[in-house]
């Protein structure tokens, strides 16, 4: 569903995505690990159309979506998380769920005067498709509170119901355990696959590499800006490269 062709991001003399080709299949749940300075946040970024690639190809569904600026990437279906979440923190965890369908009726000024209706009913129907997210996503106990007071593993799973909300073809998660307790990370893994399970698609950064070997089939591997692995975790922690690439330091 998503395809790399030969995929280049340089800033200056730094190669920092050098020729990275891989894809992702419907309904798979793949990890993109790497050490600090692989390059996996800048080809996140190029994904998601923060960053334009200097050549290659970046397809959705045979569509191709390199160099389109992010709101018309999140348009096709590919949306992302944030390692650092970033919620309107002054509004309610409804609220910022709320916000994510696009061309709202009550946008538009005059709605408001002379189509009360339809807007009314058009935000109750969005109202309880936000609810029924945020109850999955466990936070139905903070649903009217700010998302400013939220703790950091809360502001995680707010991330994962806003990108829920906008029904994406593939969800992007940045660094999803950054920051999250481990009884909250439990309940992101469970709803990670519990997503998985019914045909969500994912591509996960991150760190917790034990994580990624628990949950992602293909496992990709990225050192000093190239692609040196693609395949299962299992053949990953005895591939000599990836091994290198860790000094070594892989969960057995």
């Amino acid at each position: 569903m998503l395809e790399l062709k030969d995929v280049k991001k340089t800033f200056g003399a730094v190669r920092a995505v050098d020729g990275v080709s891989f894809g992702v299949d419907k309904g798979a749940m793949a990890g993109l690990i790497g050490p600090n300075g692989a390059g996996k946040t800048t080809l996140f970024n190029t994904l998601a159309g923060v960053h334009r690639p200097d050549s290659g190809r970046i397809s959705l569904d045979g569509r191709r979506i390199d160099g389109l600026e992010p709101h018309h990437v999140f348009k096709t279906g590919l949306c992302r998380t944030f390692q650092i979440p970033r919620p309107f923190p002054a509004m309610t965890v409804l609220e910022n769920v709320m916000l994510v369908p696009e061309r709202q009726a009550g946008e538009w000024f005059w709605n408001n005067w002379f189509r009360t209706g339809r807007v009314r009913m058009q935000e109750q129907a969005i109202r309880e498709q936000a609810a029924e997210i945020i109850g999955f996503c466990g936070l139905e106990p903070v649903i009217s509170d700010l998302a400013g007071t939220l703790s950091g593993g809360q502001l995680k799973l707010l991330e994962l119901a806003r990108v829920l909300m906008a029904d994406p073809k593939i969800i992007l998660l940045d660094e999803p355990a950054a920051g999250v307790n481990p009884t909250l990370l439990e309940t992101l893994i469970d709803k990670l696959i519990e997503l998985n399970r019914e045909g969500r698609s994912f591509l996960i950064i991150e760190h917790n590499i034990e994580m990624v070997m628990a949950l992602c089939d293909p496992v990709m591997v990225m050192a000093a800006g190239r692609l040196i692995f693609e395949g299962a975790a299992s053949d990953a922690r005895q591939d000599q490269a990836v091994l290198d690439a860790y000094l070594g330091d892989l969960p057995s």
